[in-house]
């Protein structure tokens, strides 16, 4: 656990623990239901199980992966108790969340060669993304990083005017224009003062409509291009945030911006003011993308790199009041 104690400390963790709590209450006490009592794992245990995981939104197609595999290994290790199965149950839970390709992000360094690193911020309105990128900036600020900050979502004046409130408050560099102008040239104009100013990192917010996918893909396609007239290979990551307290309508969005635009990682916000965290495993499941961060509360620190081991062990742990 040497390796899990360096990236997750004792402050991540409580945080962790803190911002599941209405997820885990649900969960674990379903889960715990599921098996009480239980000597064996039999046909009942498994269908209360997969009660449980459907109701903490874990979704129908990833509660059968898990059920079925967690059936697999009960019909080879004969002698499986309801203590075992809890292991199991752990296991194979991380077993579907997705591994990132490249850890750097978890110390909020950059990866080798690729300076400025360019990271576009995708997800609908309300969702918390420009949140999410103040916390972004604030964290590879404390990391000893220099950050630009790009308003591309110039469809709406509270997404610029939010931005900049938190470029002041991070104190970071900010590039805007005026409402209503090209996205695509806000964007030109970040990467390029990014290079200026040999920043080691570019975060570009875009506009949230989905009831238009065609022009969004157009948009998001002609941003791109933009960027790579200034830095080839960028942007190096496409985050795609979503709000893990909608459930369901979470994934529904993922499928949308997956279809439209090549998203590289993930964000879960407001997973402490829901108990539907388990769509989490649902999202990492079907798109095979890497969750790399959870917001679990307001506060400028309330970003949580994402750790599936951790994620899983809090599930499970359950937390005294």
């Amino acid at each position: 656990m040497g390796l899990f104690d360096k990236l997750f400390g004792k402050k991540e963790k409580e945080s962790l623990d803190e911002g599941l709590q209405k997820t885990k209450e649900g969960f674990f006490s379903k889960i715990t239901k599921a098996i009480a009592g239980k000597t064996t794992v039999d046909d009942e245990v498994l269908d209360n199980l997969e009660e449980a995981l459907v109701s903490a939104d874990v979704g129908i197609d990833t509660t059968i992966k898990i059920i079925e595999r967690i059936e697999k290994r009960v019909k080879q290790d004969k002698y499986v108790n309801t203590a075992e199965l809890n292991q199991i149950l752990q296991e194979e839970i991380a077993a579907i969340l997705v591994d990132a390709p490249e850890l750097s992000y978890q110390d909020f360094e950059i990866p080798e060669g690729r300076k400025p690193y360019v990271i576009l911020v995708v997800g609908v309105n309300g969702v918390g993304k420009t949140t999410t990128i103040g916390k972004l900036a604030h964290n590879y600020k404390k990391a000893g990083k220099e950050v630009v900050l790009g308003a591309a979502d110039t469809f709406r004046a509270a997404a610029v005017d939010q931005l900049t409130i938190w470029s002041e408050r991070v104190g970071v560099p900010i590039v805007k224009q005026a409402m209503g102008s090209d996205p695509s040239a806000v964007a030109f104009d970040t990467v390029k003062s990014a290079v200026a100013r040999n920043a080691d990192v570019v975060i570009i917010d875009t506009a949230g409509r989905l009831h238009n996918k065609l022009h969004l893909m157009d948009e998001l396609s002609k941003i791109k291009r933009v960027i790579q007239k200034v830095i080839p290979d960028a942007p190096h990551e496409v985050m795609l945030v979503l709000d893990g307290s909608t459930g369901q309508n979470a994934l529904e969005q993922a499928k949308q911006f997956t279809a439209t635009t090549e998203v590289s990682a993930l964000s879960i916000t407001k997973l402490d003011g829901t108990a539907k965290g388990g769509v989490v495993l649902a999202i990492a499941d079907q798109f095979k993308i890497p969750v790399k961060y959870i917001g679990v509360g307001e506060k400028i620190d309330d970003l949580i790199i994402f750790n599936k081991h951790a994620f899983v062990e809090s599930l499970f742990n359950k937390t005294e009041k």
